[in-house]
C-alpha cells in the first residue's frame, strides 16, 4: 500500500492529499529514508512523520484498504511521540 493512502486510511492524516502534500514535502520517513507519496509500506515498517509541532514514529501492524473508525488505531503502533517548537 502507498503511504499517502496508509496515512489517510489510518486517520493520521484526515485527507490523502494533504498525506500526499507532506511526504512529498520531505517529512516523511520509512526505514529511515526519505519517502515520497508513492512509496510501498509492508508491515513492520517505521515511519516517522514531522508535522510542524511533533515528531511521530510508529511501526505498522496492519495494511487494509479501508478501516472504521474505531479499527484505525490498531493499524499502527505509536513508538515515539515528541513535542517540538516550530522553528525546528
Amino acid at each position: 500500500m502507498r503511504i499517502d493512502k496508509f496515512l489517510k486510511v489510518s486517520r493520521i492524516i484526515k485527507r490523502r492529499t494533504l498525506a500526499k502534500e507532506v511526504c512529498d514535502g520531505g517529512r516523511i520517513q520509512v526505514n529511515g529514508r526519505p519517502a515520497k507519496a508513492g512509496t510501498e509500506i509492508k508491515v513492520g515498517d517505521r515511519v516517522v512523520i514531522q508535522f510542524p509541532r511533533k515528531r511521530l514514529e510508529i511501526e505498522i501492524k496492519a495494511v487494509k484498504d479501508s478501516a472504521r473508525v474505531e479499527e484505525a488505531p490498531t493499524l499502527y503502533e505509536v513508538l515515539q511521540e515528541e513535542f517540538t517548537s516550530e522553528t525546528e
